[in-house]
């Protein structure tokens, strides 16, 4: 996230800023920017008088303004950190409401009001965070343009699944080591969207991987304990190519390994999957690069996903996307079934595969 890694940046090159408001869904930026502040602004001697970290649920927004207005300590800056700010009752208020009822709000609040003046004001020896997590202030409040305006504001937001490949691939380049491409899809498709998990998983990667090495699939298997050959993405493979007996290997490794390999992770992946095969047939230009960019995917998987689409006619894929969605509601319990994780796999796997 290139505002993120901005903050980084100048954080870095000691480019400080009285306030910082840190909000969105995605809770690792914000995590990261918090933690870098907490870790390196002050020297160690001078944390002890000079660095406050508080929590949302535990103060009003009147005490943290009252320590951000405080004078450090024989050290040039003090550093006042609100964790889990979103639990500030004041804040809390911002959420979801009209312009309308929000300058009401800002106006018979003196807690807000006092909040705004301080944002035209702030003390400029003290470095304020707010760590306001997994939901965003309502932009149309007179609160939320009075920190787009005068504080680093930074909102982030869950990154769609097909751009989590791309992500790994860069953080992995970032730390200065390699990663192939069907480890990167393996990793997403097991770990998800979250970018926390990932970074944590990875971490484990790099503990015992000399620096500038690729991360295997091997090593996944290894460390994290995702199955070379019975995985998702190794399920999609043999879709692909219409291999029945492989196909039911898997499913069956899945059955009876049900906590690995949750029906709702199966079932959304080969959604996405067949969304992508369906989405080839229509593109006008075909060539890689091009299908790649369009799909969302590295050009290396194109040629599979080219002969896949081969197998698969988009009448076919439309029956297809029914049977996905019938299997998502029978194992949601949503609709009345008697079949098992297992069953249900064995079903799913047929009605595609004939």
């Amino acid at each position: 996230m290139k505002e993120a890694n901005q903050i980084l940046l100048d954080l870095k090159r000691k480019i400080l800023k009285p306030v910082y408001f840190l909000c969105g869904e995605e809770s690792y930026y914000i995590d990261l920017i918090t933690e870098y502040i907490e870790k390196n602004i002050l020297e160690e001697a001078d944390k002890e008088f000079n660095q406050n970290v508080v929590y949302g649920k535990d103060v009003d927004l009147i005490q943290v303004l009252g320590l951000a207005k405080q004078f450090p300590m024989m050290s040039e800056y003090q550093v006042v950190i609100v964790k889990e700010a979103q639990n500030l009752k004041e804040l809390s208020k911002t959420t979801g409401e009209g312009s309308e009822n929000s300058n009401k709000s800002t106006s018979s609040n003196s807690a807000t009001a006092q909040f705004i003046n301080y944002l035209q004001n702030p003390q400029p020896t003290t470095i304020l965070v707010f760590a306001f997590k997994h939901k965003s202030i309502d932009k149309r409040s007179s609160l939320s343009k009075a920190i787009q305006k005068h504080a680093i504001f930074l909102e982030t937001k869950t990154l769609y699944d097909n751009e989590i490949p791309k992500w790994i691939t860069e953080y992995v380049t970032d730390k200065n080591y390699a990663i192939s491409p069907k480890a990167t899809v393996l990793l997403s498709e097991f770990l998800g969207n979250d970018l926390s998990k990932i970074t944590n998983e990875l971490g484990k990667l790099f503990i015992n991987l000399p620096v500038g090495k690729e991360i295997t699939i091997e090593l996944i298997q290894e460390n994290i304990g995702i199955s070379k050959d019975y995985n998702v993405f190794e399920l999609q493979d043999a879709l692909a190519k219409k291999d029945i007996l492989k196909a039911n290997q898997i499913i069956n490794y899945f059955a009876s390994n049900e906590k690995e390999n949750p029906s709702v992770l199966v079932i959304s992946s080969l959604y996405n999957y067949f969304t992508k095969l369906l989405k080839y047939h229509f593109l006008q230009d075909k060539s890689k690069f091009a299908a790649a960019s369009a799909l969302g995917v590295n050009p290396y998987f194109i040629d599979g996903i080219a002969k896949a689409a081969g197998n698969y006619s988009t009448l076919k894929l439309k029956n297809i996307f029914s049977y996905l969605k019938e299997a998502d509601l029978k194992s949601k319990g949503i609709e009345n079934s008697s079949l098992n994780s297992g069953d249900l796999y064995k079903e799913l796997v047929f009605k595609i595969l004939h």
